[in-house]
């Protein structure tokens, strides 16, 4: 196992777990390779970030879901060239990331719906994985949130850091469509689903963090 992907909706506690993940394997003295995307600080970005600047449409869906996608492919394709490619290819190095291929079914996979949104998952997975050549994620898991209480999530955390939205978050309807194409994705694309809720609360951090221990010692 060398690609392991976390994956959510926005508030779905996605970057906690994968810190948690770096950080029990830092105290595992195991080599790794830790990404995030998008790269926002790397010029293959440039097209994403004017995107959710609303550079090009101040809704998502003034561009179309293969648009988009090929904007974040992008940057992941840099991403492998320059930082991780070679050595996942030559020594199967692990790789933890906060955020993949995966993504493109969540957000752009928004933006259709039925046979559409189905044919648009045949097309990303040979575009990015065979097209483009990026490595196959060995496991996808996928924070599995209701959208109430990621909606309530991601608010909390604008209100705390002032950061301001980007047109992926500030729209409801727009987030419900995500977490609608997600949860399809992830039956599609075969994700291991992590519930963080329990009884219409978050879970607590650790013990959400020790399922995925347990689910990745068992894959």
């Amino acid at each position: 196992m060398s690609l392991i992907v976390f994956e959510g909706i926005d508030g779905s506690g996605k970057s906690t777990q994968f810190r948690l993940l770096c950080e029990h394997m830092d105290k595992l003295g195991r080599d790794y390779t830790r990404l995030v995307f998008p790269q926002y600080d790397e010029p293959s970005s440039a097209l994403l970030k004017m995107y959710l600047n609303g550079e090009f449409g101040s809704d998502p869906s003034d561009v179309n879901a293969y648009a988009a996608s090929t904007f974040y492919a992008v940057d992941r394709y840099a991403s492998y060239k320059r930082v991780w490619g070679k050595a996942y290819d030559q020594h199967g190095g692990l790789v933890l990331t906060d955020r993949y291929t995966s993504s493109n079914a969540v957000h752009q996979g928004s933006k259709l719906q039925g046979r559409e949104r189905t044919e648009f998952f045949y097309w990303l997975a040979d575009f990015e994985h065979q097209k483009m050549e990026l490595p196959r994620p060995d496991v996808v898991l996928y924070m599995d949130v209701p959208i109430e209480t990621a909606i309530l999530n991601m608010r909390a955390r604008e209100a705390q850091t002032g950061t301001a939205p980007d047109i992926h978050e500030t729209g409801e309807a727009y987030l419900r469509r995500c977490a609608e194409a997600a949860q399809e994705a992830a039956d599609f694309y075969g994700w291991h689903r992590v519930r963080c809720t329990e009884s219409g609360s978050m879970r607590p951090k650790g013990e959400i963090h020790r399922e995925i221990l347990d689910i990745l010692w068992d894959v």
